[in-house]
């Protein structure tokens, strides 16, 4: 698939289509095993995949003027493994409770551009080393067509590094930050969101890595919301919470994981809760390999009117006979042009 994109993700975009497909029909099988349901992984075993064949910013609204909407698209089994090597026909997409024909469908691991969101705040201290190892085992993970630009924060946002696609210059960069100060997350993500616009891939997403919520930010969680809900970049968030127990937090801390997982949700990502910072690694890079194996949909809303508002998107699943319940991950909606 072609496309003279004005954005990815949830922006609506031209797309010039030779449409994809997967090549012959799909050979259900857990990987490494030909099997028609998944079984458990073994205690201690890395997890399989399913394999099925500051200043003020600014984030300007999008701009849509054109008439395809593109969804990407996760599905996982019910022990959490990735699910690939479904069709088109396997999905349906609702725009506001109409069904859509989807008019394009892809599964390539095409390049793709991450900003690191990551926390170096005072609470990070004890973390901090094992949230550098999941980030650089995320980098290790990438494509060599991937690039990647990092922000530290704590009292405020710190662009560490632009986008680059030079690991060892990230790498350096990692070793000089230091956990201090209080907890400016939203100003953080903010800014990344404003970042991304210079991008020079079609596939962008932020990983946040933090320990709690929100301190000492400008910014409300409001303006990032919207910010979210205009941008077309999916969010993956990886939060250290200690248990509930040993917490002493103030109200905004204990907001933390609510406010990620929205954000997370809204966008198309995905949050994943850690109280041991030692699976740290392991995390980035199920959220490297999730990346990496998405659907892309594309449809024009027949039903479209260009009034500016959010419209709610819902993609629904018809697995093939056979196969357990499996879930969608998937953005939840768009603004409505208003030309």
């Amino acid at each position: 698939m072609t496309a003279l994109s004005l954005g990815r993700g949830w922006r609506l975009r031209v797309v010039a289509i030779v449409l994809v497909g997967l090549l012959g029909a799909p050979a259900w099988c857990a990987a490494g095993d030909e099997k028609t349901t998944p079984t458990r992984p073994p205690d201690n075993q890395p997890e399989a995949r399913v394999t099925v064949r500051t200043p003020p910013i600014h984030v300007a609204p999008l701009q849509v003027d054109v008439n395809m909407v593109v969804v990407n698209v996760t599905v996982t089994d019910p022990y959490d493994r990735i699910v690939t090597g479904l069709d088109q026909g396997n999905f349906q997409v609702y725009d506001e409770k109409v069904e859509q024909k989807i008019v394009a469908f892809s599964t390539e691991d095409a390049p793709i551009s991450v900003g690191l969101i990551f926390d170096s705040s005072g609470s990070m201290g004890d973390k901090i080393q094992k949230s550098k190892e999941a980030a650089l085992q995320f980098f290790k993970t990438s494509n060599p067509q991937d690039e990647f630009m990092l922000i530290s924060f704590a009292d405020r946002p710190d662009l560490i590094t632009g986008f680059t696609a030079k690991f060892e210059s990230l790498q350096d960069r990692m070793l000089f930050v230091k956990s201090g100060g209080r907890t400016a997350l939203l100003d953080a993500i903010y800014l990344g969101l404003s970042e991304m616009k210079k991008a020079t891939t079609n596939r962008r997403a932020l990983l946040v890595i933090s320990d709690g919520g929100d301190n000492h930010s400008r910014y409300t969680e409001s303006d990032i919301k919207r910010a979210v809900k205009e941008s077309d970049v999916q969010i993956y968030a990886v939060g250290i919470f200690e248990p509930p127990a040993a917490r002493a937090r103030t109200p905004e801390e204990d907001n933390g994981p609510g406010l990620l997982a929205e954000l997370s949700e809204v966008s198309g990502g995905r949050m994943f809760s850690v109280e041991d910072s030692n699976e740290l690694p392991d995390i980035a890079e199920k959220i490297s390999i999730e990346l990496r194996n998405q659907y892309v949909l594309g449809y024009k809303p027949s039903n479209l009117i260009r009034d500016g508002r959010w419209r709610r998107i819902k993609v629904k699943l018809n697995p093939p006979k056979g196969l357990p319940p499996l879930q969608i991950y998937a953005r939840t909606g768009y603004y409505a042009p208003t030309q």
